[in-house]
């Protein structure tokens, strides 16, 4: 006899157990950048969110604090568990969010330039926060779609609320636009401060990451990639 809707085998499982097992049957991904909003069912983020609330309480009292009688602790771990999944990791369970595309019908073809873009996102590494800024150039061409200014931030938000190392997330922020706008040529660089280094180990408060992604006519062109950089630089 087939299980009654709701009430299968998986019922009484852990919400996270059943959408990794939803991933794993798909055969995707589930790293700690990856989005996986589209494995997760109406209704389950608020028991995810109960979920890494209870084990979160857990982990505070391994720490051996009395969040019974601390009044400082009592409610910690929900607000972390919020923090995580609405906040800081929002880009892990959340859809990509909407971009209206326009053709481009004046045929553009120069330079644009968009940043310094504020982002923030934490290292996967140590859960620290990673602070930054994002530059991204684009050549367009006749095929080309134009998002809104706006939208750029947008997007490279949903991409570093996530737990990040800089390297794969400017990656992930470059195949994104390829992706959107089709561009001839697509630059991005980020500068940040990452508080893993800040905060714990060496304890470097002046250290700070800088890296690039080069994509068609800028990884081609060494004289559209200076005018970029040369640009950028030129707003620090």
């Amino acid at each position: 006899m087939d299980d009654v809707e709701g009430k299968g085998p998986e019922a009484d499982s852990p919400v996270s157990e059943r959408i990794r097992n939803r991933l794993r049957q798909a055969r995707k991904r589930f790293n700690a950048n990856d989005n996986i909003a589209g494995f997760i069912e109406p209704g389950e983020l608020e028991l995810l969110l109960e979920e890494v609330a209870t084990k979160m309480r857990g982990v505070l009292q391994s720490l051996v604090i009395d969040i019974d009688n601390d009044h400082n602790t009592q409610d910690t771990a929900r607000r972390v568990a919020k923090m995580y999944l609405n906040e800081v990791f929002h880009g892990r369970y959340r859809p990509a969010p909407p971009v209206t595309e326009f053709p481009n019908v004046t045929s553009l073809n120069e330079l644009m330039i968009v940043g310094p873009m504020t982002v923030r996102s934490a290292c996967s590494h140590h859960f620290c926060p990673i602070m930054g800024r994002v530059w991204v150039g684009l050549m367009p061409n006749q095929n080309s779609n134009l998002i809104g200014l706006s939208k750029y931030a947008r997007l490279a938000e949903w991409i570093l609320s996530r737990p990040q190392i800089q390297e794969e997330a400017i990656a992930q922020i470059a195949e994104l636009l390829m992706e959107k706008v089709k561009p001839d040529g697509l630059a991005v660089v980020m500068e940040a401060d990452h508080f893993c280094m800040h905060w714990r180990g060496v304890k470097d408060t002046g250290a700070k990451m800088t890296n690039s992604v080069m994509r068609g006519s800028f990884l081609k062109d060494p004289a559209l990639r200076r005018e970029f950089l040369s640009l950028i630089s030129m707003q620090n």
